[in-house]
C-alpha cells in the first residue's frame, strides 16, 4: 500500500501513515473540517530504499560516522541526503504519486491545486521519543514537483539532528520509516495555535489561543510574536487578550506560488487577529477534538476566506501547575528568536553557549544559556551552571526536560533549530513557561531557582502521602518543604555524573572514594528531608549507559540492555559493588539519618532479596532494623507471587510501572513500530497493581508508585481508590497530584456517607 487517503486512516495507523498523517485521518473521520489529503505509506518509503539499494549505502555511512564529531554528523548527513534527493523514485511509484494529487487537485475543482507536503515519522508524539520538528515541511507545491519535494521529505530523515537523536535515543535508524501528508493548501489569512486546557496552568476550564497573519508558520517556527488569547472554556467568554506587534506575516506569493515573508504596515501590525466570533468558534472546535479524543489537544488551525480550517492536533503530553510565575512586562520589546515545548517554566536570562559535544562542557560558564541539540547524562555538570536549558529535540520526557525541572532551570525543547538560529555570545533571555526564546537580557527578576521555601509547603492535607521522585540530589533542599518525603532517590545519575565506572573504582584499590562519593550524594538529599523518609534505589543502570564511562569498555553489548544485565541481577553477580552501596547507606545511618529506606529493583524471586539482605548484613547493616527494606515490583512474576515476598519481609513495596507496563505487554516503549501499545492504563497492568496493593494491606505493608504513572492524575486517582499508602510524583507535579488526591479521598468519603446515609 503506497497510497491512503485521510478517510481511510485512524488514529491506530501511525505505523503506516506516521503520527501527523494517523491523527488528521482520525479528525476527518470524526467529521471535523480539515482539508482534503493522502499520505505517501512508510512501506513507500521502505519500497523506495530497498529498490534503489540506498538502505545499504546510508547504513555504510552511518556505522562509519562518530555523531559527536560535528564535522562527521554534518557530512555523514549532506552524503545521505544528497543520495535520496538525487536518486529517482521508482516509475510505477512516482505515477501513483502524481495520479493522486491529480484526484486531490479534482475533487478541489482545480486542474493543479497548491498543497502542503508535511514529513510524518512513524515515531512522532509517542512515549519516550520526540521526533516532531526534525523532519521538514514544504508549502505551496503545485504540479509534477509533489514527487520532488516527498523525497525531499524522505531525505529530510537523515537531518544532522535527527541523525543525532536516533542515536543517542537508540533507535535503530534503519527501523524509523517515514510517511509524507500531501495536503490541500490552506492560504490561511489568519492562523495559529490552540490549546485545549492552559498549558503554563493546566487550568483544564481555560482555552488559549494564538494567533497571527497570513500562514501558521509564523506562530509555529516562533519568527512571530503572535496574539494571546485565554477563553474560559464553559461560556466561550474572552478572559484575557494580549495583541502582539505582528511585524511580519508568511503569505502565498501569487506570481510564483512560493511562500514568502511579508513586512506589515504598522497599523496592521498591531492590529488584532481574531473577533470574538472567531475566538468562541475556535474554542469550540477545540472543544470538540478534545471530547473526541479523550485528552487536552495541541491545535494547529487556520482561516481561509471566513472559513475554519483544523490542520493538526496532538496531545498535550503534560501540563504545568498553577504558579507564582514572573509576569510579562508590557512595556518591554521582545524579538522571539526560537520557540519550542515549555519544558520547564520560569524565565533565565544570559549568553548563549551552543555546544554539540560533551568534550566541549567546559564553555558552560555559570549564568551561561546551555544550547544543544540534546543533552545527556553526561551534561548534568554543565546542566547546573546553567541559567536556563534550550535543545533542538525532545518532549517533555526528554532527559533536557526531566532534569532541568527537578534542578529548577527554565528550559525549552524540541525547538527544531535553536543551534542554528542562537549563536555564542548572543544574550537572550528564555521563557521555560511559555516556551520561547527572546533576545536580550529580561529586566525581570529570576526568582525561579528560589522560588519554593518552607512558607510555601502544602496547606492540604491528605492521608496519601505524596512524595517526590529525585534523580539530582542538589534538587532536594527546593522540593523537601512540599513533599512527603522521596520515594525514589536514583544513584544512576550521581554515578553517570561521576564519569567513571564504578567497578573501575573497585578494581583501583579505590574503593572508600567511592562510598564517599555515593554517601555524599545521598547526604544531599537525606538531610534537607529529615526526618521524613527516603527511600534510595539500589544501583539500575543498563548496560549501554555503564559502556560510555571511563572504564566502561568491558560492558557486554546487549540487543535489548532493559531485558538484559541491571538492577538486582547485576548486583548479585557483582556483589562487590552492591556492598560499596550498602556501606555508604551505613555510613549515613552511623551519622544518624535513621530517615533511609533501601529498595531492590527488578527483583523475580524472594530469593534475589534474601541474597541482598546478607550483603547488606555483611556490611553491618541490619534490615529492618537499621533500615527500611523494599522491593521495586516491575515484574510481572513479582507481583504474581507478592505473598511470598511478604513472607519473605518487606517493609514497603513500590511501583515501577515503566517496567512493568512494558513487561506485562510486551511493548518496547522505544520501539516505534510499537510504542502506540504502550499505556500504563491497560487493565492487565492496573489489575496487577491493584491486587499487589490489596495483598499489601492485608499484610500491613506500605505501598507507593514511582514510576511515571504516578504523575498522571487519572491514574493516581485509581491509586488512591485501590488503597495506595503514596505516590511519589515528578518534582513539577507534586502539588497537583496532590490536590488530585484531595478530591479523590474527599469524594471517596462522601461516597461512603452517602452509601451509609438512611
Amino acid at each position: 500500500m503506497n497510497i491512503t487517503w485521510f478517510e481511510d486512516l485512524d488514529k491506530d495507523d501511525v505505523a503506516i501513515a506516521g503520527g501527523k498523517g494517523a491523527n488528521l485521518g482520525e479528525l476527518v473521520r470524526a467529521g471535523l473540517p480539515v482539508p482534503p489529503g493522502f499520505v505517501v505509506t512508510a512501506q513507500a518509503y521502505a519500497k523506495f530504499m530497498e529498490e534503489s539499494g540506498l538502505a545499504k549505502r546510508i547504513s555504510a555511512v552511518l556505522s562509519a560516522t562518530d555523531v559527536d564529531n560535528n564535522d562527521e554528523l554534518t557530512e555523514a548527513s549532506r552524503e545521505i541526503r544528497e543520495m535520496i534527493i538525487s536518486t529517482p523514485v521508482p516509475e510505477t511509484l512516482a505515477k501513483e504519486i502524481l495520479e493522486s494529487y491529480r484526484e486531490l487537485s479534482r475533487r478541489a475543482g482545480k486542474d493543479e491545486e497548491f498543497v502542503a507536503v508535511r514529513s510524518s515519522a512513524t515515531a512522532e508524539d509517542l512515549p519516550g521519543a520526540s521526533f516532531a520538528g526534525q523532519q521538514e515541511t514544504f508549502l505551496n507545491v503545485k504540479g509534477e514537483e509533489v514527487v520532488d519535494y516527498v523525497r525531499r521529505c524522505w531525505s529530510s530523515l537523515f537531518t544532522p539532528r535527527a541523525i543525532f537523536y536516533r542515536e543517542k535515543k537508540g533507535f535503530a535508524h534503519e527501523r524509523v520509516a517515514i510517511a509524507v501528508v500531501v495536503q490541500k493548501m490552506v492560504n490561511a489569512d489568519k492562523a495559529g495555535v490552540m490549546f485545549s486546557v492552559h498549558p503554563a496552568t493546566g487550568e483544564r476550564d481555560k482555552i488559549v489561543i494564538e494567533a497571527a497573519f497570513g500562514l501558521g508558520e509564523g506562530v509555529v517556527s516562533g519568527a512571530v510574536t503572535p496574539d494571546h488569547y485565554v477563553i474560559d472554556k464553559a461560556s466561550n467568554r474572552l478572559l484575557h487578550k494580549e495583541v502582539a506587534v505582528k511585524e511580519i506575516m508568511f503569505t502565498k506569493d501569487e506570481k510564483t506560488g512560493r511562500t514568502i515573508k511579508v513586512k506589515l504596515p504598522p497599523e496592521r501590525a498591531g492590529e488584532q487577529v481574531l473577533n470574538e466570533q472567531e475566538l468562541a468558534e475556535l474554542a469550540e472546535l477545540g472543544k470538540k477534538v478534545e471530547e473526541h479524543f479523550g485528552t487536552p489537544q495541541d491545535i494547529e488551525w487556520a482561516y481561509e476566506a471566513g472559513k475554519l480550517y483544523l490542520l493538526q492536533s496532538r496531545p498535550i503530553t503534560v501540563l504545568y501547575e498553577k504558579e507564582d510565575r514572573e509576569e510579562e512586562s508590557a512595556g518591554e520589546a521582545r524579538e522571539v528568536l526560537v520557540k519550542g515545548l515549555a519544558a520547564s517554566p520560569g524565565m533565565g536570562s544570559g549568553r548563549v553557549k551552543v555546544i554539540f559535544s560533551v568534550k566541549e562542557l567546559d564553555k558552560i560558564k555559570e549564568g551561561d544559556v546551555l544550547v544543544t541539540t540534546m543533552t545527556n547524562p553526561d551534561m548534568v555538570p554543565a546542566m547546573k551552571r546553567a541559567s536556563a536549558i534550550v535543545t533542538d529535540e525532545g518532549g517533555m520526557t526528554c532527559h533536557a526536560a526531566i532534569v532541568s525541572r527537578e534542578l529548577g532551570i527554565p528550559c525549552v525543547v524540541g525547538t527544531g533549530n535553536a543551534t542554528e538560529v542562537l549563536s555564542d555570545g548572543m544574550e537572550v533571555t528564555v521563557d521555560g513557561t511559555r516556551g520561547v526564546v527572546y533576545r536580550g537580557i529580561s529586566r525581570m527578576k529570576e526568582e525561579r531557582r528560589q522560588e519554593v521555601t518552607a512558607a510555601a509547603a502544602p496547606k492540604i492535607v491528605t492521608a496519601t502521602e505524596i512524595k517526590v521522585n529525585i534523580s539530582i540530589p542538589e534538587v532536594a533542599p527546593r522540593v523537601a518543604p512540599i513533599a512527603d518525603g522521596v520515594g525514589l532517590l536514583r544513584v544512576e545519575h550521581l554515578i553517570l555524573g561521576i564519569g567513571k565506572h564504578p567497578m573501575k573504582f573497585i578494581r583501583e584499590g579505590k574503593e572508600e572514594e567511592l562510598v564517599e562519593k555515593i554517601a555524599e550524594g545521598v547526604r544531599k538529599v537525606t538531610q534537607p528531608f529529615f526526618p521524613k523518609p527516603v527511600w534510595y534505589r539500589t544501583l539500575d543502570a543498563p548496560t549501554d549507559e555503564f559502556r560510555g564511562l571511563e572504564g566502561g569498555e568491558d560492558e557486554p553489548v546487549e540487543h535489548n540492555p532493559m531485558l538484559g544485565w541491571r538492577g538486582v541481577r547485576r548486583a548479585l553477580d557483582q556483589p562487590e559493588l552492591l556492598r560499596v552501596e550498602f556501606r555508604a547507606i551505613k555510613k549515613l545511618v552511623d551519622e544518624g539519618y535513621t530517615n533511609i529506606g533501601v529498595m531492590i529493583p527488578l527483583v523475580q524471586h524472594p530469593e534475589e532479596l534474601r541474597r541482598a539482605k546478607e550483603i547488606a548484613r555483611e556490611v553491618g547493616i541490619e534490615p529492618h532494623r537499621d533500615v527500611k527494606f523494599g522491593i521495586m515490583v516491575e515484574i510481572p512474576a513479582a507481583a504474581l507471587i507478592i505473598e511470598e515476598f511478604l513472607h519473605e519481609g518487606v517493609d514497603f513495596i513500590s511501583f515501577g510501572t515503566n517496567d512493568l507496563t512494558q513487561y506485562t505487554l510486551a511493548v518496547d516503549r522505544n520501539n516505534e513500530r510499537v510504542a502506540k501499545l504502550y499505556t500504563e492504563k491497560h487493565p492487565a497492568v492496573m489489575k496487577l497493581i491493584e491486587m499487589v496493593i490489596k495483598e499489601c494491606r492485608r499484610h500491613g505493608v506500605e505501598t507507593s508508585i514511582c514510576g511515571q504513572a504516578g504523575s498522571d492524575p487519572e491514574v493516581a486517582s485509581r491509586l488512591v481508590e485501590f488503597g495506595i499508602s503514596s505516590i511519589s510524583a515528578n518534582p513539577d507535579a507534586v502539588q497537583s497530584i496532590r490536590e488530585m488526591v484531595a478530591r479523590t479521598e474527599m469524594r471517596l468519603l462522601l461516597d461512603r456517607a452517602r452509601q451509609d446515609a438512611p
